[in-house]
């Protein structure tokens, strides 16, 4: 085993789990899970079946991710956040087979306490606040905050606020990347 599982966390069979994972105490991954290199789940994890994360994802503590779920590499899952994967549920009637799909793309960090309401993808590098709540997609570098959550401003890849000059231009105070701001759309150049 390239991965470790703490002796409570629960694997179900079919999963792939890469070189370095760390799975931690009354953890469940649910079948035909994939599972990066290096990432970190945290106590009390639900992974509902055939949800993928890429490498590096850190998922804390309390967080449910449900199966229509993708997080791409170097993804951050904030303590107790919650996807959701369908729209309208009812407890008298059967879903399964119409889950909603929602992806996290590359370095995007989402707060603790938030929901993703299934169906609304959050973009590379976005940063959900905590507590907010996602109704529809999250560009690519934006900050979100709130219920329903809405886009306050912008982060580097480092998770710092830019503040973009007259020209749409930002720099990075921890990286000193540049980025540009153009038809409300942020590019690292």
């Amino acid at each position: 085993m390239d991965y470790f599982a703490h002796d409570t966390a629960v694997i179900d069979t079919g999963c792939s789990i890469g070189k370095g994972t760390k799975i931690w105490h009354f953890s469940h991954v649910m079948s035909d899970c994939i599972i990066g290199k290096a990432c970190n789940i945290g106590q009390n994890v639900v992974i509902s079946p055939s949800v993928i994360l890429g490498e590096n994802v850190k998922v804390q503590n309390n967080v449910s991710i449900y199966t229509g779920v993708v997080c791409e590499d170097d993804v951050f899952l904030g303590p107790s956040m919650v996807f959701t994967n369908v729209i309208n549920p009812r407890s008298a009637v059967n879903r399964r087979g119409t889950y909603s799909k929602t992806v996290v793309k590359k370095g995007a960090s989402i707060g603790a306490n938030a929901t993703i309401v299934c169906g609304h993808d959050i973009g590379e590098f976005a940063f959900v606040g905590a507590g907010a709540v996602v109704t529809k997609m999250v560009p690519a570098y934006a900050l979100v905050v709130g219920n329903p959550a809405r886009k306050i401003g912008w982060m580097s890849e480092y998770g710092h606020r830019l503040e973009f000059n007259s020209e749409g231009i930002a720099i990075c105070p921890e990286s000193n990347e540049t980025y540009k701001l153009l038809n409300n759309t942020v590019k690292r150049i």
